[in-house]
């Protein structure tokens, strides 16, 4: 058995169902899990490892990341593609991921998770729906393991290319019985559905555009057959998106989903930009989740999200960064500022969110659309994944009389320690697990090559 000690906490926040906040706070760790949370003259004086904190920083929750694409931070910023809203902006990249390799998906997996890390983020989910070249998901999710991130694996596909009027070319595509078979294997393979686990699993038809009704159907049953597999995919993020689901299938997205059996508690939709009152209150009434995405959103020209809306009736709403190649960023402390500021925009209302909501939606709102009991939230018998703020940075200057609030008003955008499983991944801002200047070496020389064909 082995110990940690994190002592002379200023502010500790607990997210837990009282949202305690606990000053002069320490945290007791015990092999990966949360033993004692509490005053700092409460908890023991000794331990194997010992972290003073010297009354300067906030401890919280690690981040949860609720969508994204890491291959996509390979083609950030694509000049051809900055000023397209989503189907012509999918349309740009399409050729370009069409040249992506194995060595394209474990390095770029590896920069996407080093860009959360450091942020803040302890677990992500991620969709990977490209499988060409000799790609398969085990690239990706041997990249994570390397570097320690707690992780949700989803088994993104396209099936339907142009010349079955779908969007993505048909050299992109895969085969629908593949793919199922492809899932049933990673999920034998992979997926580990017990408390504190490090990988799980989830099955994710990429949109309405790109897989036939079947596949999703077939996808449910074979997520529901095991225990704690997941179902994820894109809805109703833009307004064509609306226009292709009622030319292709006669209903718009909710009504689509709800069709082929993706509602429930083992559930969650990306972006949902542009649902319908009737959709937001099945999804609040089923416990169907919802990645809310707002900077993709906003660069992509999508909308604003109606969360403020979805969170009043009950929808599980986390926070998602999304591909770098629509947002060109994975940092989950920048998204809960976006939410924050979008949600008081959209509702020309000051209060629609608090600074303190949208650590909701960061911590114990993903852990929720993930289906988790044991991380978001800093309390006995929690996984030990938590983050640690130096509080006296110049972007905290004059906010030290709320340096939680400050978290989000102000822009804070790399922590100072991360623990993930009670591992110590990032010491002083420095990741622990990876030469971070050879992989971005790497990183840079595959996204030239992929542009050049």
């Amino acid at each position: 058995m082995t110990t940690l000690l994190v002592k002379n906490i200023r502010t500790l926040v607990t997210m837990n169902a009282e949202r305690l906040e606990i000053h002069d706070a320490a945290l007791l760790v015990k092999d990966g899990i949360i033993e004692q949370v509490g005053k700092d003259i409460d908890l023991p004086i000794t331990a194997d490892d010992i972290l003073d904190l010297h009354g300067r920083y906030v401890v919280l929750p690690g981040l949860i990341n609720t969508h994204h694409h890491f291959f996509q931070s390979l083609t950030r910023c694509i000049p051809a593609a900055q000023n397209y809203d989503l189907f012509n902006w999918l349309k740009s990249l399409y050729p370009i991921w069409n040249n992506l390799t194995p060595e394209a998906i474990h390095v770029s997996s590896k920069i996407a998770a080093a860009e959360l890390i450091l942020s803040g983020c302890t677990t992500s989910s991620d969709h990977l729906y490209i499988y060409i070249n000799g790609i398969t998901l085990d690239d990706e999710i041997q990249a994570i393991q390397e570097i320690g991130l707690r992780f949700h694996a989803s088994r993104g596909s396209m099936s339907v290319g142009e010349s079955q009027g779908g969007l993505p070319p048909d050299s992109i595509v895969e085969k629908e019985p593949d793919i199922l078979k492809d899932s049933q294997r990673l999920i034998e393979r992979y997926h580990d559905n017990s408390r504190h686990s490090m990988l799980k699993m989830s099955l994710a038809p990429c949109s309405p555009f790109s897989v036939s009704q079947d596949l999703m159907r077939e996808s449910a049953a074979l997520a529901r057959s095991s225990p704690g597999v997941r179902l994820h995919t894109h809805l109703a993020e833009n307004r064509a998106d609306v226009d292709y689901c009622m030319a292709a299938f006669g209903m718009s997205p909710g009504d689509y989903v709800d069709a082929v059996g993706w509602v429930g508690e083992d559930v969650w939709h990306a972006h949902c930009v542009q649902l319908d009152d009737r959709t937001i209150r099945n999804f609040g009434g089923t416990g169907t989740g919802v990645a809310h995405c707002p900077g993709s959103n906003m660069r992509l020209a999508s909308g604003m999200a109606p969360i403020r809306h979805m969170l009043n009736h009950r929808v599980p709403v986390g926070l998602g960064v999304d591909g770098s190649a629509s947002n060109d960023a994975s940092n989950v402390m920048s998204e809960a500022r976006l939410a924050f500021l979008v949600a008081r925009a959209r509702e020309l209302d000051a209060r629609a969110m608090t600074p303190r909501e949208a650590l909701e939606l960061a911590t114990i709102g993903g852990a929720r659309v993930l289906g988790r009991d044991d991380i978001g939230c800093l309390a006995p018998g929690m996984s030990a994944d938590f983050i640690a703020i130096n509080i006296d940075r110049p972007e905290l200057a004059g906010a030290h009389h709320d340096p939680v609030a400050a978290l989000i008003c102000c822009q804070v955008s790399a922590v100072d320690y991360s623990f993930i499983n009670g591992r110590k991944i990032v010491d002083q801002g420095q990741l622990t697990t990876l030469d971070l200047g050879k992989v971005v070496e790497e990183h840079n020389r595959i996204a030239c090559e992929l542009l050049r064909g």
